[in-house]
């Protein structure tokens, strides 16, 4: 029997299913890496909306979990060695689930540290750069009358895309032919790029090819398709 009532996040977001991994989350560039990652390995899981909206994400329970206040975060009652295991930040997520599944991330060691770079890329690189923006060319500081911050970051956001064009001339996926937790990673913040925040014309995404394809490819996997709506918003 799993008991996860020690953790307090469970009294905000009672589980249903306390035998299932806990995904506490929203539907962003973020927080669907997790959710992809588990429809991509078929964990069974059981997710919970984080919603900013009513500011879920700075709720003592969601605090307790992730003391950072930033989705996704997990629970997973069956942990190393049997034992339930709280986790947040979506690159240690994916490859926790990556080594509990053993898929989407290469058993050779080289291959596998070349996969994690890649993985640290996005996380280093393409999310802030994207994410930054996307604030500057679609929310608050789309007013600020001075554009060298929005200007600032469309010419980083270019170089990234970039990198990413030139890596995938070696394959269709930035492991070569192996699909792995280094795209789950990167083509939903592309995908936010060019759809939500509507950057696609600002970073001349025509002019990359390669990654457009990769993109397509990426969101055409049923996986992803399903892990793109989850958690369920309000």
């Amino acid at each position: 029997m799993h008991d996860l009532s020690g953790f307090p996040i469970t009294r905000k977001w009672p589980a249903q299913h306390p035998d299932r991994l806990q995904l506490y989350s929203l539907p962003t560039p973020n927080g669907v890496k997790a959710s992809i990652m588990l429809e991509e390995t078929g964990l069974l899981y059981e997710p919970h909306l984080v919603s900013f909206e009513r500011n879920d994400q700075m709720s003592p329970e969601f605090l307790s979990l992730n003391p950072n206040n930033k989705i996704p975060a997990i629970l997973d009652p069956d942990g190393p060695g049997g034992k339930p295991l709280a986790l947040f930040e979506s690159g240690a997520i994916l490859i926790y689930l990556a080594e509990k599944t053993g898929r989407f991330l290469p058993a050779d060691p080289a291959r596998r540290y070349e996969a994690i770079q890649w993985l640290m890329f996005q996380m280093g690189g393409i999310g802030p750069m994207f994410g930054q923006l996307g604030f500057f060319h679609k929310f608050a500081g789309k007013d600020f009358e001075d554009k060298r911050p929005r200007d600032r970051y469309a010419s980083e956001s270019k170089r990234l895309l970039g990198v990413l064009e030139t890596r995938l001339a070696d394959g269709p996926w930035l492991m070569g032919d192996d699909y792995s937790i280094a795209d789950i990673a990167t083509f939903p913040w592309v995908r936010n790029l060019v759809g939500f925040y509507g950057a696609g014309e600002l970073v001349e995404f025509g002019s990359f090819p390669r990654v457009g394809e990769a993109l397509e490819r990426f969101v055409n996997r049923p996986a992803v398709q399903r892990g793109l709506q989850i958690p369920a918003r309000d």
